[in-house]
């Protein structure tokens, strides 16, 4: 069975996965990049709206998406039966004619979703049965999945969309807390650099230099150790555990926003608490300056208008970049690990 043309349906629309209380966000990155025509609705966790298709390749690009943890384009959306949810699920699809390699059940990241993981597990192997006997689900190599995403017990939005790296199930990344690290915090710069960073192996070598502006108490700096880096902490606070005095670790206690390298670093780290803006500045100058050639820092935002005050910080930090005649690549995303924050990727140069 040919994986080219998976279906001969275009796609009514769009359900993108968030964290629970950005829904309203989340809403707003899609009508940016499909327009605010049709449909639009939220639920928790998630939002939907309708749209023409632009092309495959338009189908869910999260990077430019800030706040959509995943997006699959939707061929339809099902109310189901309290008993026998399956049959209404294969008759929708003998309807749209698909092929594909892989199925995922998905549901919000909510209380109410997660109680629903349970009921994924069991129902996977039925859908997975009935696709094989429909002849459906092909063995050949990985290029379309079918989802099945559950807002709710009875109410299913069924999508297809072609596999892309660094997918992961429900918009999840599923991370281990590193035991030598000393705080949990270490798992937003791991997922930012899985997510964010083009071959992070490449643009993270041993030898290079970076600075932790905010560091204590070092999960953050972690990070950058474990791959190699020496780093300078820079925090008033005390740096704990395996961070506490590490080889590779200069503690210099000063002010993040006052302290200074004597010479450019590869690396800069942020993720004090302050006023987005404030750290916006204090970003554009590092990279402006050529003090730094990549940076991954945290914005934290405010209760309303989250879009807005991203869009200003992200323009202060363009500006300065563009004034000074830079080339540069950035990338901003509310990632899992992240709470009332996004976390942002520059990086200086042409490559």
């Amino acid at each position: 069975m040919s994986t080219l043309a998976p279906s001969t349906s275009s796609p009514s629309g769009y359900i993108a996965y968030c964290r629970p209380g950005f829904e309203t966000e989340c809403l707003a990155d899609l009508q940016q990049r499909y327009g605010k025509q049709g449909q639009q609705e939220t639920g928790p966790g998630w939002a939907y709206q309708t749209a023409a298709a632009r092309s495959e390749e338009d189908f869910g690009k999260p990077q430019s998406m800030i706040f959509v943890r995943e997006c699959v384009p939707v061929l339809g959306r099902l109310s189901l039966p309290e008993r026998d949810r399956l049959t209404p699920i294969v008759q929708f699809l003998r309807e749209h004619a698909p092929a594909f390699q892989e199925v995922w059940i998905e549901y919000p990241d909510t209380n109410e979703g997660k109680a629903l993981s349970s009921f994924a597990r069991k129902f996977q192997p039925h859908v997975e049965k009935a696709c094989r006997a429909e002849g459906w689900l092909s063995d050949g190599p990985l290029q379309w999945r079918l989802h099945l995403f559950f807002a709710a017990q009875n109410e299913v939005f069924i999508g297809l969309r072609r596999v892309r790296p660094g997918d992961w199930l429900c918009g999840i990344p599923r991370l281990r807390m590193p035991t030598e690290a000393p705080s949990r915090s270490t798992l937003k710069l791991l997922e930012a650099f899985i997510t964010l960073v083009d071959e992070p192996e490449r643009r993270l070598k041993a030898g290079m230099t970076g600075v932790d502006l905010g560091a204590a108490p070092g999960g953050w700096t972690y990070q950058l150790v474990h791959r190699g880096l020496k780093v300078y902490a820079i925090d008033n606070g005390p740096m704990k555990g395996s961070m506490d005095g590490h080889p590779q670790v200069k503690h210099v206690r000063e002010d993040g926003f006052r302290w200074k390298p004597k010479h450019a670093v590869d690396w800069l780290v942020c993720d004090m608490v302050e006023q987005p803006v404030r750290i916006a500045s204090l970003i554009a100058q590092w990279l402006a300056s050529g003090t730094a050639r990549q940076t991954v820092f945290n914005l934290k935002l405010p209760m309303k208008k989250r879009h807005a005050e991203v869009a200003r910080c992200l323009e202060v930090i363009t500006d300065a970049l563009d004034d000074a005649g830079l080339r540069y690549r950035l990338r901003a995303r509310h990632l899992y690990h992240d709470r009332e924050e996004i976390t942002c990727y520059i990086r200086v140069g042409k490559d």
